[in-house]
């Protein structure tokens, strides 16, 4: 069975400049690390392979030093690393993100399950799986909390939607987004590290793909700009009330008010 696990690299603290032309993240020199969603996927994927046997291999677009967040997933067992990385990619929205990624899965690798983690902590779309599945053509669900059974030529999940739980089953080739309590991740292995330290990183840009159109992709494939965004304020404004508890009572009856809050 061949699973394809979709991961990113994410900045690794909420202190992140913006550019205020493009409205992209300001990347550089910033510390990095795996989007934490991402490593319930592969737990998901391994857990798959253990049972079913097969290879799992895992595929991201970003810089060359995206390719870190692969050698994480070699150290956690996986079996393969695709990076897409070329400055035509930079800043694209969630459409031209899963554009890219399908063509990249398109060249490298023809899976029978796709897995994404639920979404990103740098976007928090939630919308690039599905989308990806749309351009391959495949049938897809999201929110999956539980792996009900492995079949032959589908695969059988319980999905978390918002006001009820539900099973579905998918024949393969599928892809599937899951959400953060499927299962508990595994650490990092140091023995994996030293043994696939040589294990190689396929890299492809644009021109590998099928589609060569840079229209497609980065800031000119994007349809959506970002207009402004920015980090919550921190707001450390405190006001210590004293008196029993009737007066306490009424001190913040009256705030709530002041505050429109009531």
């Amino acid at each position: 069975m061949e699973i394809l696990v979709c991961i990113k690299q994410v900045p690794g603290t909420t202190k992140v400049e913006v550019d205020p032309v493009t409205g992209v993240l300001k990347r550089d020199g910033v510390d990095s690390k795996m989007n934490p969603y991402d490593l319930y996927a592969i737990e998901t994927a391994l857990r798959i392979r253990e049972q079913r046997g097969g290879r799992v291999s895992v595929i991201t677009m970003g810089p060359p030093q995206a390719s870190v967040v692969i050698k994480e997933a070699y150290m956690m067992g996986v079996d393969d690393g695709i990076l897409l990385s070329d400055r035509r990619f930079a800043g694209s929205d969630v459409l031209a993100t899963s554009y890219t990624l399908s063509q990249g899965i398109k060249k490298v690798s023809n899976p029978d399950l796709i897995i994404c983690g639920k979404q990103t902590t740098d976007g928090d779309t939630a919308q690039v799986g599905p989308e990806i599945a749309e351009y391959l053509g495949i049938p897809h669900v999201a929110n999956v909390r539980k792996i009900l059974e492995i079949k032959d030529s589908s695969i059988v999940v319980e999905m978390d939607m918002p006001e009820t739980v539900e099973i579905a089953e998918i024949k393969y080739p599928c892809l599937i987004t899951v959400e953060k309590d499927i299962f508990q991740p595994r650490l990092p292995s140091f023995k994996k590290k030293l043994e696939t330290r040589d294990r190689e990183v396929k890299m492809f840009t644009l021109q590998d793909f099928e589609d060569r159109d840079e229209k497609s992709y980065g800031l000119n494939g994007s349809p959506t700009k970002v207009e402004r965004i920015f980090p919550p304020e921190v707001n450390n404004d405190r006001r210590m009330l004293k008196g029993n508890p009737e007066e306490l009572r009424n001190k913040i009856t009256v705030k709530l008010k002041e505050l429109r809050f009531i």
